[in-house]
């Protein structure tokens, strides 16, 4: 019996011939480079790297042209689960990132020592080959706060919807475009979906980049192609450099010292230790009682747009030096109760609509006490005004009041001089009579005629008859007789129609007390 052979499990990482087309040529979009220096030599670089202690290999970089084969044989050695291509294009790339972008190829290998790893592990525990951390280095050159003018955000570059779609948290205090662990889980399973629809990896990029609609569109123009080459000049302009480009981080990073390029050391700590926080916390309280800047947490949490962690309803991570964490942990209670009303105000912070006239605030006038006064029946906010020798428009603005609005028994806050507080808290013993006789007012109405008022008496109260003369309105009669409105007269009336006055009508008019 033929003993049975044992296969290898790992036979599909056998190194594949590199597909060379001599016959594909562009040239590398403008856009692309003037994004990869904007990225890099941006403040978050200028800031995270010392490149001031940066020292040169001893000999100077010579500009090299290599041959064609040179590559080809470099690249056939890469141990990798994509097919990898070479023709003109990904040459240009090649000398882009080798040639004419160094300084810049230096500082993101610096940067790389501290997010590989952690692309590297999550790539892994999903299953994906780790070839595809080489993917932030083109989308987002390894700058966690790095924003396109489409408004794909994070290392990882993901738009807000696909970033919600993946359970990415955006809002105003954090986006986890922006954390690496978090948007790493989400590409990872975005591009596992890509690979359930293409099979490709070349593809899979090239649709990570410009979506899956680009791609497929492409794939119809080429009728039916899905070779990555094949479809070339059918992506968009901006996504037909994506693959080769690529390619060509892959091999600079992985022959970077035949070109004399080495990674600038970075100011990230080489430990740092996971802690979840589960009360708010501002960057603020947290520097105060650690050895840790306000920028370093900055740093190392970029997914907190506020410097704010609003830990509410659920717990938030909070990335520290590995030295720190313990730091942290002694100083914890001092940490969340520092200046925590200065930092989140939470007063007044949800109000029931139906508590916000109790709850309206104004600011007191200065040398003024405040007394409260009483509303009564035939009282209006001019009328309450003048007894208390202050503006309507404060004694709205004091009390809320909208279109004149008061109701009896309405307490109003009144502001008056503290010399005169007593006398004027006495107002709401007086009746209507003494509080206009303060103003040197008699509270009788008076008339040019005679005839024109007769006053009688009723049961219910003091009336006086009014006899309608020539521009009379409603209103220009209700200020003859203090406390009473147009609206009064014309209900004791039954008038319903303002405008059916006519001259010589007696009028009834009830008077205040």
């Amino acid at each position: 019996m033929t003993p049975a052979v044992e296969k290898d499990s790992l036979a599909f990482l056998k190194i594949n011939p590199v597909d060379v087309r001599w016959d594909l040529n562009d040239s590398i979009q403008p856009e692309f480079k003037s994004n990869l220096d904007k990225l890099v030599n941006s403040w978050y670089a200028q800031n995270t790297f010392k490149t001031k202690e940066y020292e040169a290999p001893e000999e100077a970089y010579v500009k090299e042209n290599l041959a064609d084969s040179v590559y080809i044989k470099r690249i056939e050695s890469i141990p990798s689960m994509f097919d990898l291509s070479y023709n003109k294009i990904v040459r240009n790339y090649i000398e882009l990132y080798t040639q004419r972008r160094r300084k810049q190829v230096e500082i993101m290998m610096g940067m790389s020592e501290y997010y590989f790893p952690i692309f590297e592990e999550i790539l892994d525990k999903e299953g994906l080959p780790l070839e595809l951390k080489y993917l932030p280095i083109i989308e987002s050159a390894l700058n966690p706060k790095a924003l396109s003018r489409a408004g794909a955000c994070g290392l990882w570059q993901f738009m807000y919807s696909t970033g919600r779609m993946y359970k990415l948290e955006v809002n105003s205090f954090v986006d986890e475009r922006r954390d690496p662990v978090k948007s790493s889980y989400a590409a990872a399973k975005f591009l596992k979906d890509l690979y359930k629809m293409y099979g490709n990896w070349p593809l899979v990029i090239a649709a990570y980049n410009c979506g899956p609609g680009n791609v497929n569109k492409a794939i119809r123009r080429s009728g039916g192609k899905k070779n990555y080459w094949d479809i070339y000049y059918r992506l968009p302009k901006e996504t037909r450099g994506y693959v080769p480009a690529f390619i060509a981080a892959l091999y600079s990073f992985n022959f970077h010292e035949e070109h004399g390029l080495y990674p600038r050391p970075n100011q990230f700590p080489e430990v740092c230790d996971t802690l979840m926080i589960q009360e708010q916390l501002h960057f603020d309280q947290i520097a105060q009682f650690t050895k840790v800047s306000k920028d370093k947490l900055r740093e190392l949490n970029p997914q907190y747009r506020a410097d704010i962690i609003p830990a509410l309803n659920k717990s938030y991570s909070l990335k520290v030096p590995f030295e720190a964490a313990m730091e942290f942990i002694d100083n914890q209670d001092s940490i969340t109760s520092y200046k925590k009303d200065y930092y989140f105000n939470l007063k007044d912070k949800v109000v029931n609509p139906r508590d916000r006239y109790q709850k309206f605030a104004h600011v007191a006038p200065t040398g003024k006490t405040k007394i409260y006064y009483k509303v009564r029946s035939g009282d209006a906010v001019g009328l309450i005004a003048s007894w208390f020798h202050v503006r309507p428009s404060d004694l709205r603005y004091w009390n809320n009041i909208r279109r004149n609005m008061i109701r009896v028994g309405q307490n109003l806050a009144v502001y008056v001089p503290k010399s005169k507080a007593e006398f004027y808290r006495s107002f709401n013993s007086m009746s209507k009579g003494q509080k206009q006789a303060t103003l040197g007012k008699n509270y009788v109405a008076r008339t040019n005629s005679v005839n024109s008022v007769r006053e009688t008496s009723s049961a219910s109260g003091d009336y006086v008859y009014y006899t309608v003369r020539k521009n009379d309105n409603f209103w220009t009669i209700a200020k003859k007789f203090p406390g009473v409105s147009n609206y009064d007269i014309m209900r004791i009336n039954n008038i319903k129609d303002a405008r059916s006055l006519k001259v010589g009508q007696k009028l009834k008019i009830k008077l205040r007390s």
